[in-house]
């Protein structure tokens, strides 16, 4: 007679057990992802930090004139970053330009137009692209790109356009235009990957609705599709950027390495990355080493940018949907 009302007795305590322990395995969660991004949040103000404190001796003896000055002559200890600044922009934002139309043509083909047989052998190549180690992307550049681009397309182009400043001065074959070349087919698989995901992403019956009002395919792609898939395309090109300008190996192999500021494509450069890399282990003194870090400050500082730029695009195209 007394088993009943134990046992409904015991219930509410069962519950609440059961709700304490969820409670505090709750907490317990809340608490462990706090304190995982809070160590990711540590990481980059200490590595700002520590990038700070060993170029404080450039930043005191250059200033500003670090950030516009031309000469490096490690002899003389006088050190600037622009030609390492212009190097960087120039081969970043035009691989850039070269490998998003090839990227989003070969995510829409992949998600759009390819049969089903063919989808995965694709995306298996450009996944497989994506792998490859940069070394060996610079080897590539060193004994295959660099010889037929000087042969086949440098020549020519320095013979017939010679006098128009994008294309002056003797070709080199290691020069500006490979390190695009070759940052653009690093770049590539990057932005076809997350593009073609957000493509696949888009719900079927934007598709559908699409046909269904006698929009051809095309149309539907271009007004609906990626329409749709916008802001995921846009953080694609923006982690492809980000992958072009700390890109280090492949580009110190095929850009020449040398610091000048020119307009050319033929002529060699160099990039901050590259300069770091070459001369991190032959600076001597203080001040040289003080003038490499301060390059990698500021080559931290520009991801920085690039990365609250990409987010304030995004935040602007959702709340463009928002509204809508």
């Amino acid at each position: 007679m007394n088993e009943p009302a134990t046992e409904a007795a015991t219930a509410p305590e069962r519950r609440a057990r059961r709700g304490a322990a969820t409670f505090w395995s709750d907490r317990l969660f809340r608490v462990t992802a706090v304190v995982c991004a809070s160590v990711l949040g540590f990481l980059v103000l200490f590595f700002g930090y520590e990038l700070w404190q060993s170029s404080t001796l450039s930043i005191r003896t250059f200033g500003w004139r670090f950030w516009i000055s031309q000469e490096w002559d490690p002899v003389r200890e006088r050190y600037g970053a622009l030609p390492f600044i212009w190097g960087t922009l120039v081969t970043s934002i035009a691989a850039l330009l070269l490998a998003v139309p090839l990227s989003l043509g070969t995510a829409i083909f992949i998600a759009e137009v390819a049969p089903r047989w063919l989808r995965q052998p694709v995306s298996f190549v450009v996944e497989l692209l994506a792998a490859i180690p940069s070394v060996v992307y610079g080897l590539w550049g060193v004994f295959v790109m660099v010889p037929w681009l000087r042969e086949h397309v440098q020549v020519p182009i320095a013979r017939r356009f010679g006098q128009i400043p994008l294309f002056e001065g003797p070709a080199f074959g290691v020069s500006m235009m490979s390190a695009i070349l070759i940052l653009a087919v690093m770049i590539i698989p990057y932005i076809t990957a997350v593009s073609r995901e957000v493509i696949l992403a888009v719900p079927q019956s934007q598709r559908e609705a699409s046909y269904g009002l006698g929009a051809t395919r095309w149309e539907t792609i271009r007004r609906v599709v990626l329409r749709y898939a916008r802001v995921g395309i846009l953080g694609g090109i923006i982690l492809g950027y980000g992958r072009a300008v700390g890109e280090t190996m492949a580009v110190t192999m095929v850009i020449g390495n040398r610091p000048d500021i020119t307009m050319s494509l033929l002529q060699p450069g160099y990039t901050m990355a590259s300069v770091i890399a070459n001369e991190f282990t032959e600076a001597t003194s203080p001040l040289y080493l003080s003038a490499l870090t301060e390059l990698g400050l500021l080559l931290f500082i520009i991801t920085l940018l690039i990365n609250a730029l990409a987010r304030f695009l995004v935040w602007r195209v959702t709340r463009g949907e928002v509204r809508h």
